[in-house]
């Protein structure tokens, strides 16, 4: 029998947690739909069973229970010098359910919905998305010989030292041109759990990077593989609190324009400067440099991109912190939009 997909309920993305903490605490009662959108041109129900996928959706739920050594890894997350999650939050995950699914197949892909409190409905994003690109690679490697699936990991270990051999390469051409050994050149942490193509892999990789690029390789997302392995579970801020307060808001166009700082401010409330990487491209970047203030370029510590063009989007940062007086290099971006390494050099 197959063992389960999601490894347990610390098998999640961090961002999860940080983000549920202040859904918890602020929004308790408001209700929110999570639904699979399917970015590319492959019909997923053509790979994958429906009567599989329901299998290891309700699978997920039975293992997606917090127990006393969950919340005791959480209580004890502090990297930002204080603790990061609360004991009402911590009561509450003990008793936390992932609410029902509808899931039904429509013109070869699936409809896939979550609905229920945004508060218990949210954990579903990044469990669900493992589940069905796991349930994806598996089909690719039905009919394959014993020798024949061991050469596609054999072809994923090829790649992975390429990569890294790249990134070697990269940081001994700096420091041959006068960089200290200490400084923070390229800086990586695997974002990779709702995209894995699985759970195993997804861990070999993770141990992989840190111990070939230990000065490089900064942590996971994952939280139980920061666990496993002694990483810094990492994360930021998501596009999801934006959206929702977004929709909150209604036809109040004032609410709706206001409300992605609304958002940044809770946010920093509940974490302050440990956490305060800011997601400027839910509702475009340039509006985001428009509306957000002296205050947030002086006090967060940095930017994320996720869209567009990356150096287009690093000479708008630059531009921003000028424009309030902040020198741009005492500030980080963190760049994660489908980088390969050629793009994380440039």
């Amino acid at each position: 029998m197959d063992k389960p997909i999601i490894q347990g309920p610390l098998d999640i993305d961090f961002y999860k947690c940080t983000t549920g903490q202040v859904v918890h605490r602020r929004y308790p009662k408001v209700q929110a739909t999570f639904g699979l959108v399917n970015r590319t041109n492959v019909r997923l129900a053509d790979h994958v069973d429906v009567g599989e996928l329901r299998e290891k959706l309700d699978e997920a739920r039975k293992v997606v229970s917090f127990g006393n050594s969950d919340l005791h890894y959480l209580r004890g997350t502090n990297e930002y010098g204080e603790r990061m999650f609360k004991e009402p939050y911590l009561d509450f995950l003990r008793g936390l359910h992932l609410p029902p699914y509808d899931l039904e197949v429509r013109g070869g892909n699936f409809r896939l919905e979550f609905s229920g409190l945004w508060a218990e409905a949210t954990y579903w994003e990044t469990i669900a998305l493992a589940v069905i690109t796991e349930l994806y690679g598996r089909s690719l490697m039905k009919g394959l010989s014993r020798f024949e699936r061991e050469l596609v990991f054999a072809e994923g270990r090829i790649r992975l030292a390429r990569k890294i051999h790249i990134l070697r390469q990269y940081m001994e051409k700096v420091r041959a041109e006068g960089a200290r050994d200490d400084d923070p050149i390229i800086s990586i942490v695997d974002f990779s759990t709702r995209r894995r193509f699985s759970f195993d892999w997804q861990r070999e990789v993770v141990q992989t990077l840190a111990e070939e690029l230990p000065g490089q390789f900064r942590g996971t997302s994952n939280i139980k593989l920061a666990d496993d392995h002694n990483l810094l579970p990492m994360g930021t801020s998501p596009h999801e609190p934006q959206m929702i307060l977004a929709a909150i808001a209604g036809d109040d166009d004032e609410a709706v324009m206001t409300s992605q700082n609304r958002f940044l401010d809770e946010w920093w409330e509940e974490y302050g400067w440990g956490l305060s990487i800011a997601l400027p491209d839910t509702f475009g970047s340039d509006s985001f440099f428009r509306l957000a203030g002296e205050e947030l370029a002086r006090k967060w510590k940095g930017l994320r991109q996720d869209s567009g063009d990356p150096i287009a989007f690093g000479e708008k940062a630059i531009a921003f912190y000028e424009r309030h007086g902040v020198d741009p290099h005492s500030k980080l971006v963190i760049f994660s939009d489908g980088l390969d390494v050629e793009t994380i050099v440039k």
